[in-house]
């Protein structure tokens, strides 16, 4: 690894420790010749599958698309950025193990709505007030009632597997 301040070739790791669950290290290093110290991150190269829009495109998976439309529903409430990491991360595994090579943006979004509805009811509806395209209130309403049955039901599940 090069140094950041000299360009020397040889850097020395001087302290590794691992981040996220495993999935990043972070490594403290120091340049011999200038002394100077710095840190570097190595993170695992993960396949996310191809989104696939309502218009038809195919697109790529962005992280910092979905981070960004998360973040913009969660201004203001008591999501913090970490928590907002912490969800994409969440995704993204759910991504991987499924192991398809495409998704509906849907299915995408469904898997961010579960999670913030459970954090705040506020960027939840937020999210999907724009995730989804609403034509009037009454449908807003209607879709919203229904997520929160099917809501219900999934943690409903999920304490009957628990006992």
């Amino acid at each position: 690894m090069r140094c950041p301040s000299c360009n020397y070739f040889d850097t020395k790791v001087i302290d590794s420790r691992l981040l996220m669950e495993g999935r990043t290290v972070r490594r403290r290093r120091k340049c011999d010749p200038c002394q100077h110290r710095f840190t570097t991150y190595e993170k695992i190269e993960i396949s996310l599958p191809m989104i696939a829009k309502n218009d038809g495109r195919r697109e790529s998976y962005k992280r910092n698309k979905l981070t960004s439309g998360i973040m913009k529903a969660a201004h203001k409430t008591l999501i913090t950025t970490i928590m907002v990491e912490e969800m994409v991360d969440s995704v993204e595994k759910i991504l991987q193990e499924e192991s398809k090579k495409e998704i509906t943006s849907q299915h995408l979004g469904t898997l961010v709505m579960y999670r913030l509805y459970h954090l705040d009811p506020v960027a939840y509806v937020r999210f999907a007030s724009f995730y989804r395209d609403y034509q009037d209130i009454p449908q807003f309403i209607q879709e919203l009632t229904k997520d929160r049955e099917q809501m219900g039901d999934i943690l409903y599940q999920a304490n009957q597997s628990n006992d």
